[in-house]
C-alpha cells in the first residue's frame, strides 16, 4: 500500500471515530494536506473557522502568512505537508486540552510514521510540547533538535505559530529567521546543523 492509499485509510478511520473530542461542533475533520513524500511535515495547533469550512489546514490569515514564509525559503506548499494537533475545531477558536491532543495523537503519529518526514517544524506550542516537553517557546524557537522517532532520526525546528506572528512584529521577524534555517537541513540531506542563533549542538532526543 502506497502513502496516499495509507493517509486515506487513516483519515477514513478519523472520520468514522466517533470517540473523538470536538467533533459534535465542527463543520469537518481537518486531517491533512501536502505532499504524502513531502521532506517537512508542519504541525500547528487546531483548525480556525476558515480551516473548519474548507476541511484543510492553514487556509486563513495565518495560513496566508505559512505561504508567504514558504514562498521566502522557496519551498513550495505543494512540497510540504501540513496538519494539526488536533483535527476538529475547537469553540470559538480556544486552546486545545492535553485530553483532546491525546485524542487525536494516534492520527497525529500515523501521518508522522507515514510520512516519515526529515523535518518537522512545528507552529506553535501545543505541537511543540509533543517533542519537547517542558519547555518555553521562546527559549527554543529556531533550534534544531534531532529525535529517534521509531528508528528514525528526524530534525525537529520548533517554530511560532503564525497566528502570532500576525499581532506582533517581532514574533514575525523571528518566524522567518527559523524557516530561513529549514533549507541548510533539506541541502545537508537531513543532518544536524547549528543553527544561526546560539550554534548549539542539535540534542539527541529519545521519544517514549
Amino acid at each position: 500500500m502506497d502513502k496516499i492509499a495509507k493517509l486515506t485509510k487513516l483519515k477514513e478511520k478519523a472520520l468514522k471515530d466517533d470517540s473523538l473530542p470536538l467533533k459534535k461542533g465542527a463543520t469537518n475533520l481537518v486531517f491533512g494536506i501536502g505532499n504524502p513524500d513531502a521532506k517537512v511535515l508542519f504541525i500547528g495547533e487546531g483548525p480556525g473557522y476558515y480551516e473548519d469550512m474548507k476541511a484543510e489546514p492553514f487556509v486563513g490569515r495565518a495560513g496566508a502568512l505559512l505561504d508567504q514564509m514558504l514562498l521566502l525559503i522557496k519551498l513550495p506548499r505543494e512540497d510540504v505537508y501540513i496538519t494539526n494537533v488536533v483535527m476538529y475545531r475547537p469553540p470559538e477558536n480556544r486552546d486545545p486540552t492535553s485530553q483532546e491532543i491525546d485524542a487525536f495523537k494516534p492520527y497525529l503519529d500515523g501521518i508522522v510514521e507515514i510520512i516519515r518526514p526529515k523535518i518537522i517544524s512545528t507552529l506553535g506550542r501545543f505541537s511543540m510540547a509533543k517533542f519537547l516537553p517542558g519547555v518555553y517557546i521562546s527559549d527554543v524557537h529556531g533550534k534544531v533538535k534531532t529525535i529517534d522517532w521509531k528508528g528514525q532520526k528526524i530534525t525537529v525546528i520548533p517554530m511560532y505559530h503564525p497566528a502570532a506572528a500576525l499581532r506582533n512584529s517581532q514574533i514575525k521577524t523571528k518566524l522567518q529567521a527559523d524557516f530561513e534555517i529549514i533549507p541548510g537541513i533539506l541541502e545537508s540531506g537531513g543532518e544536524e546543523i547549528e543553527t544561526k542563533d546560539d550554534k548549539m549542538d542539535s540534542e539527541q532526543i529519545k521519544l517514549i
